[in-house]
């Protein structure tokens, strides 16, 4: 029972963490062109490997 006064207060900062990274994701515009990389994959590339 002692326990669950550390590790609830862990399970809220991380979980606190977890939101602040998704919401800062959001604010950056990580997810702005989701079709883009899909149609990129799709696409030819015509240079050769060297």
């Amino acid at each position: 029972m002692n326990m669950l006064i550390y590790l609830i207060p862990i399970a809220l900062l991380l979980g606190a963490l977890g939101l602040g990274a998704f919401l800062w994701s959001l604010g950056s515009g990580q997810y702005e062109d989701l079709d883009g990389a899909a149609w990129r994959v799709l696409e030819e590339d015509d240079t050769p490997d060297a």
